[in-house]
């Protein structure tokens, strides 16, 4: 069976680490689009203008197919690859972590970079609040008036979530349901028509 359900983090959550005076804070948050993600990477940039760095990364879909990160000037692979690596290990998705990064004065190499980035970013997920949800399917019925009844027994039953609904002499409605069930609710709904 094809996983209809992905976890991601609700709202937003903030984090810190600092190695040899380098300061590196981080900050997570639930996003839906890309767009949402540009919108917050300009805004720490203008937020922490004086900051070296702004790193990032995000992930999003349920199966976090759509991901970019970013090391803004770091090392390659240093900044955007660890908080990239902190989302998948967590599994999480619908997700966007930025790192700022006030320098110390003193090089903390390659491999404390990447630590640096890598802990700031678990950081902040570890302080955020994780939620599960759910793939769902929508599905269009046509009906009768005198069905109605039977129909919100089915919704009811199968947990669906009603869309839009217009009731007339023909009643319509727009399902949602968790896309495990649909082929349930399918067959719910077609009982009806046949009865």
């Amino acid at each position: 069976m094809v996983a209809d359900s992905y976890t991601t983090i609700k709202g937003s959550a903030e984090g810190y680490f600092t190695d040899k005076r380098s300061r590196f804070y981080a900050f997570a948050h639930h996003v839906g689009t890309a767009d949402e993600v540009k919108v917050l990477l300009a805004e720490y940039r203008r937020k922490y203008h004086d900051a070296r760095h702004v790193c990032w990364a995000y992930r999003l879909g349920p199966d976090g197919a759509e991901y970019r990160y970013n090391d803004d000037g770091e090392p390659s692979s240093t900044a955007g690859k660890p908080i990239y690596g902190q989302l998948v290990s967590r599994n999480l998705t619908d997700i966007a972590v930025f790192v700022v990064r006030y320098y110390g004065g003193i090089n903390l190499g390659t491999s404390g970079l990447i630590i640096a980035y890598r802990e700031a970013a678990a950081d902040a997920l570890a302080k955020a609040q994780t939620e599960e949800c759910f793939v769902e399917t929508t599905t269009d019925y046509t009906f009768p008036y005198p069905a109605l009844d039977r129909v919100m027994r089915v919704v009811r039953d199968t947990g669906a979530r009603i869309v839009s609904q217009n009731y007339d002499t023909t009643c319509s409605v727009r399902l949602a349901i968790r896309s495990s069930k649909a082929s349930l609710l399918k067959k719910k709904l077609d009982d009806i028509a046949f009865s």
